[in-house]
């Protein structure tokens, strides 16, 4: 008898403060990254944050947390399903 793979889902939230420091959960992979843009995949599909001078300062895809900092200006989610495969996942394979 196969045995059936069991995908676990990540709690989705999101904490902006003050427009200058991001905590999200769910996050699955992160796609790219550069000071004025982070595109990352969640539980919920892709979002992207725009803004400027914005740093990664923690990101752990075991626990699905991802913490940005800097000046953010907008927060925007497509409605593609997550995609699997991102920056990291092809750094460390």
């Amino acid at each position: 008898m196969p045995e059936e793979k069991k995908t676990i889902s990540l709690p989705h939230n999101l904490v902006l403060e003050d427009r200058r420091s991001l905590m999200v959960s769910g996050v699955s992979d992160v796609d790219s990254f550069d000071e004025q843009t982070v595109i990352v995949f969640t539980e919920m599909g892709e979002l992207t944050v725009r803004g400027e001078q914005l740093h990664i300062n923690k990101l752990s895809v075991d626990t699905g947390e991802l913490s940005i900092e800097g000046k953010i200006s907008s927060l925007t989610y497509t409605d593609d399903a997550p995609r699997q495969g991102g920056f990291f996942s092809r750094v460390f394979r």
